[in-house]
């Protein structure tokens, strides 16, 4: 006979005398303007990270595919596809920012690459809050401007976006899960 598993823990229950600690992001009132939020660990891009991401979205960018047509382009070999970079940029931060804090996500504007990354890189990112007001409209919450940079293992920026959430207030949420 199997029995089914206990259901997950809430922050602060007590299961077998010991406390439970849920990991989440930070709250609207705990994120502080002009704080680096440095995420860790890096994402090393690999060669097959690059071509799911790449297939699975359709997209047939030969710069991304192709490697001996992309050896005869400028940078010399395939490029890891930009939305990778972007979209691992914004999964590094969810832990320690937004994990079960985050309403919604409300844009990413501003997004550069200014170098690419190439298979065998490690993505580092690193978040600054730059502006956050309480909503006028949605009581309980407000929004929430950050700065993302995407640098590889050399130091070199090879992405950047500014990202707007709207947050929980931690006594408006009521749940730390």
């Amino acid at each position: 006979m199997t029995t089914s598993p206990d259901p997950a823990p809430t922050a602060g229950e007590q299961r077998d005398d010991l406390r439970v600690v849920v990991q989440r992001g930070l709250y609207f009132d705990e994120l502080e303007e002009g704080v680096v939020y440095a995420h860790r660990p890096g994402r090393t891009a690999t060669e097959t990270d690059n071509v799911l991401f790449t297939t699975l979205t359709m997209n047939t960018q030969a710069l991304h595919l192709d490697a001996a047509w992309s050896g005869s382009q400028p940078f010399g070999q395939r490029l890891v596809n930009s939305m990778f970079t972007l979209s691992t940029m914004v999964g590094q931060s969810v832990a320690q920012l937004t994990q079960g804090t985050i309403v919604a996500q409300l844009g990413l504007t501003d997004v550069v690459f200014p170098h690419p990354m190439f298979h065998g890189d490690t993505l580092y990112t690193e978040t600054v809050v730059t502006e956050k007001r309480l909503s006028s409209s949605r009581p309980g919450q407000g929004i929430v401007t950050m700065e993302l940079t995407g640098r590889n293992q050399d130091g070199t920026v090879v992405g950047r976006a500014k990202r707007s959430c709207l947050m929980w207030l931690r006594e408006a949420h009521r749940v730390d899960a």
